[in-house]
């Protein structure tokens, strides 16, 4: 699902402008995060602690498009460790289909509401593949005093059968979600 942070990243200067502090969670080749290094974001790029091959394809990726400056950290969702202690207040956190086993989605938005207590206003954006219709975040959004606004695909041109000569999202319905605190925790 990477390819549909494609058409959101591309605008990304005059969307977010280019000095956002960035962190991708569960980044695999990193791709979203690239592209936002590439349009001049501040990015950390994170996969599971506990998957080495996961971290060693995020280097490669910073390695093969030339960006020395973007930092690889392994972040296992749920625990908190010293990267996730360490890591800097981040703007927007970026999370590609992330959100594929029901039973990781607490420790998922567990790590995001730490990264919350950083920055309040820090925002997760996440594009996914609906697996289940009977799957949702509701209960735990409501538990960790967050909201989430649903992004319509044609609101950035990714309604399409197919985005960036892929053949994704094809028959699968996919979303994009921006996850952040509750208004009234702010």
């Amino acid at each position: 699902m990477e390819c549909m942070f494609g058409p959101v990243l591309w605008s990304w200067p005059s969307t977010c402008g280019f000095t956002e502090d960035l962190c991708q969670i569960g980044a695999g080749v990193s791709l979203p995060g690239i592209m936002a290094a590439k349009c001049g974001a501040e990015v950390i790029l994170s996969d599971s602690s506990e998957l080495p091959h996961c971290l060693e394809i995020c280097q490669q990726s910073c390695q093969m498009n030339n960006l020395p400056q973007v930092h690889v950290v392994g972040l296992t969702w749920g625990h908190v460790s010293r990267d996730l202690l360490a890591l800097p207040p981040q703007d927007i956190i970026l999370a590609s289909d992330v959100f594929f086993e029901p039973e990781d989605f607490e420790d998922i938005l567990t790590t995001v509401y730490f990264l919350m207590q950083k920055n309040p206003k820090v925002q997760l954006w996440s594009t996914y593949q609906v697996r289940s219709a009977d799957w949702s975040l509701e209960a735990l959004l409501y538990k960790w005093d967050m909201k989430c606004v649903h992004i319509p695909l044609e609101s950035f041109g990714a309604d399409k059968g197919d985005i960036a000569e892929s053949a994704l999202p094809g028959r699968h319905t996919v979303e994009m979600l921006v996850i952040s605190f509750a208004k009234d925790s702010l």
